[in-house]
């Protein structure tokens, strides 16, 4: 018996890698890397972006507008398939993240940048969703998971080639051809899209509705606190960020209300199990940011290199990808350990990095290893319980809204990305990160940045409990 299921899972494969579906693995593929490499290139050279264009008080501003058009343009993707067509559609998105990738390469200041990269993220979050949608259009159902299984290692593998390619390019002070290589890197992937790619017949059911209203809620809640951050004044600040916080009660409103609905039923309800499951997510993916601003950290207060810089940042994401393989064949009580001991994990490593981080004077090999663990560490928190928590959003939504949820997946997890770095521009700024000659500020700066995340972290174990008691009275 289980030799028949061994050869039927080598089976699989065979027909996501080498058999009749090939081209199309190869086209998702292509575009999940271009994105993920794009992401952690542009994290390692932002450093010597700002040396030399100045802006350091935009630095969190890059990977906010980057997410956050990410977020609008992903939103709007599944529409653009049902009238354009998948090809037209997969054209659109690489001539926007090439558009974008030129832009960024000539900025001669940091609002040109912030500009190319809205348009990046526009493309990046076009080809995001198209490759994930793609899936359930071109694959048969028993090689969906195989499928989704190779999105996600690609973007693993990915991951680890951006901060040796940004390093380069950085170490040379040639940020600018880091984002130029981006532009025919796009040409090649889209001729390999256009020549691979089948015609595909166009949806004719009639589209599903948008919901501009929630979508608006959330970017005008993005944009408000990352204005926080460049406020002059603390009462500026806090009027920034209770505006932010009023958005995001609007959008829990209009979910409440029925209607067009962004997310599943129950989602934006207080104390129901979903709500518990995506918040947890939103929580651990929010604490994860603090990873956007270690190669600064690193070069500045540590002296690494770009390229060590931006590795020793990557640990993060290893971490996270590492422990959610071991994780996933978890089941029952050793499940349940998992999603909370992942939180204690991210605790740990946060506190470790509050403590390390900004002891700049004292920089040695010792302490650059306990930052690497640290950082290990907060992969860890995500990566234990991941797979289990994505699980429960579907288990615990109705049938015939779990292709709602399976898009407010990563709705959540853009959302979390993009607020949690304005966060963590609004408390590094507050504290010390925009004095760029002054060294005792960015040391203070990561101070407060890592002790702020980590109280976030223990809201996360609280969150994790209430879930696993929740589903307890469900399974009941």
């Amino acid at each position: 018996m289980s030799d028949c299921m061994e050869q039927q899972a080598e089976a699989g494969w065979r027909d996501i890698l080498l058999g009749r579906y090939a081209a199309m693995s190869l086209v998702l593929a292509g575009g999940i890397s271009l994105h993920a490499i794009n992401i952690t290139i542009s994290a390692t050279m932002l450093p010597s972006i700002v040396a030399e264009i100045g802006g350091q008080k935009l630095y969190a501003w890059n990977s906010t507008l980057f997410t956050l058009s990410a977020i609008l343009l992903a939103a709007v993707t599944g529409r653009v398939i049902q009238r354009l067509g998948a090809r037209l559609t997969f054209v659109i998105a690489v001539l926007l993240f090439a558009l974008g990738s030129l832009i960024s390469a000539g900025s001669t200041s940091m609002t040109v940048m912030l500009a190319g990269r809205s348009v990046q993220g526009a493309g990046g979050g076009m080809l995001f969703t198209l490759c994930y949608a793609m899936i359930v259009h071109v694959y048969p159902e028993h090689l969906w998971s195989r499928a989704m299984a190779l999105l996600s290692g690609t973007w693993g593998i990915a991951m680890l080639f951006g901060p040796a390619i940004g390093g380069i390019f950085a170490e040379y002070d040639a940020w600018r051809l880091g984002f130029l290589v981006l532009a025919p890197m796009a040409g090649v992937f889209l001729m390999i899209v256009l020549y691979l790619l089948p015609g595909m017949d166009r949806k004719k059911e009639r589209a599903s509705p948008i919901a501009y209203v929630q979508l608006a809620f959330i970017a005008g809640s993005v944009l408000a606190i990352s204005f926080a951050s460049l406020s002059p004044s603390l009462i500026s600040a806090a009027l920034w960020t209770v505006l932010s916080v009023v958005l995001i009660v609007a959008l829990m409103r209009r979910e409440q209300r029925g209607g067009n609905r962004l997310f599943p039923t129950g989602v934006m309800m207080p104390g129901t199990a979903l709500f518990l499951t995506f918040a947890l997510m939103a929580l651990l993916i929010f604490c994860v940011n603090t990873e956007f601003f270690m190669p600064f950290y690193l070069q500045r207060l540590h002296g690494l290199s770009p390229l060590w810089a931006g590795y020793i940042a990557a640990l993060v994401s290893i971490g996270w990808a590492v422990s959610e393989v071991c994780s996933a064949r978890y089941e029952g009580k050793a499940m349940e350990r998992t999603v909370v001991a992942g939180p204690l994990a991210m605790v740990t490593g946060m506190l470790i990095l509050a403590a390390g981080t900004p002891q700049y004077g004292s920089a040695d090999l010792d302490l650059v290893l306990l930052i690497a663990l640290a950082l290990v560490l907060v992969g860890v928190g995500i990566g234990l319980g991941w797979p289990h928590i994505n699980t429960f959003a579907l288990q615990f939504t109705e049938a015939e809204e779990r292709e709602t949820a399976a898009s407010a997946l990563s709705t959540v997890q853009m959302f979390a990305v993009a607020f949690g770095t304005a966060v963590a521009g609004l408390v590094t700024n507050m504290s010390g990160f925009n004095q760029t000659d002054n060294i005792d500020g960015i040391a203070n700066s990561a101070g407060w940045l890592f002790v702020t995340f980590a109280v976030s972290s223990v809201l996360a174990c609280f969150v994790s409990w209430k879930l696993l008691v929740k589903r307890q009275e469900i399974s009941q």
